[in-house]
């Protein structure tokens, strides 16, 4: 099991006042290059697994939008923990599924 789960919505100002959809992709592109554990939601992705790793993403997600030209972005966070290292997705959900 993971020692975290982080959810992260990213909101660039896109170049040019262009639709962010693709420009979100190419974040998520980042989150599926890391080969961490994910799952897509309609507003955020939640990632799983060593928080150090996690946050690595979060910066190279941010990273992309630079490089695609957004002069400026806005990453919502949430992180949650676990002493015992169960974190997990499946675990906080599963009486929903």
């Amino acid at each position: 099991m993971a020692n975290a789960l982080v959810s992260i919505q990213i909101i660039p100002k896109t170049p040019n006042g262009e639709d962010v959809i693709p420009f979100v992709d190419a974040a998520i592109e980042v989150i599926q290059a890391s080969g961490v554990t994910y799952k897509v939601g309609p507003l955020e992705t939640t990632m799983e697994g060593d928080l150090r790793e996690l946050l690595l993403v979060v910066e190279k997600m941010n990273q992309r939008m630079l490089e695609l030209g957004c002069p400026s972005n806005i990453s919502q966070v949430k992180i949650y923990t676990r002493a015992d290292d169960r974190a997990s997705m499946d675990d906080l959900t599963a009486k929903y599924n």
